[in-house]
């Protein structure tokens, strides 16, 4: 075997590991929560030994990290949400409707596999400073991308006319949250896609044109 062959195939090796570590956390920190969880229990539900934790991730607040990072994204590459394909599709419609049309769907697909792991992160920060200090009071990377969705938005056509870019975002901000999500599909058992449909037309009344009146029908 080569030697890049041999690097190739160690590197997998440590991705596919890696994997395996913030899925068996991510399982276990939903099912126990974060503070009774154990890095051996980790180590456990991956199968690896739990040296491995600590040599790949440190501590457990690291790797805490990592997991909400990756189940935002979907994967372990490291591209940002506002630079992922379904976020600049989204950018690049035309009509208002469009873009929110897509933007509720591309949230919705991230919500389905974030909003536990953000209900779970909120309870261990609320308890735990060090895990507070994970993420700052003036970073709020999921405030940050829907204003930018907002901003487009409101300068297409189709948006409701007067309609701010901070409104836009508020409201995107409040209706496309884990919490709501948790409430309406996990509390209540919405169909997913039902929440989708649901949070679309919400928007839409707020955030587009009002649809015209249909004509009245003459009398006979």
């Amino acid at each position: 075997m080569s030697v890049v062959n041999a690097g190739g195939k160690r590197a997998e090796q440590a991705s596919q590991t890696r994997r395996k570590i913030i899925a068996a956390a991510g399982e276990l920190f939903v099912e126990q929560g974060y503070a009774a969880t154990t890095l051996q229990q980790v180590a456990d539900r991956a199968g690896v030994a739990v040296q491995t934790i600590y040599f790949v991730f440190r501590n457990k607040r690291t790797l805490l990290k990592e997991l909400a990072d990756v189940t935002v994204a979907g994967d372990d590459e490291p591209v940002a949400t506002m630079d992922r394909p379904w976020f600049r599709e989204a950018m690049a419609a035309g009509p208002a409707e469009e873009h929110l049309r897509r933007h509720v769907h591309g949230t919705r697909l991230i919500l389905d596999r974030v909003a536990a792991i953000a209900a779970m992160t909120q309870t261990a920060a609320a308890t735990n400073p060090e895990v507070a200090s994970l993420w700052t009071p003036a970073e709020d990377p999921r405030f940050t991308v829907q204003l930018a969705a907002a901003r487009s938005l409101a300068g297409k056509p189709g948006a409701r006319p007067g309609l701010s870019a901070q409104r836009a975002a508020d409201l995107l901000y409040a209706m496309l949250s884990p919490a709501l999500y948790l409430v309406l599909v996990s509390d209540r058992g919405w169909p997913p896609e039902e929440f989708e449909d649901w949070a679309f037309h919400t928007l839409r009344d707020q955030l587009c044109e009002p649809e015209p009146e249909p004509e009245p029908r003459p009398a006979r």
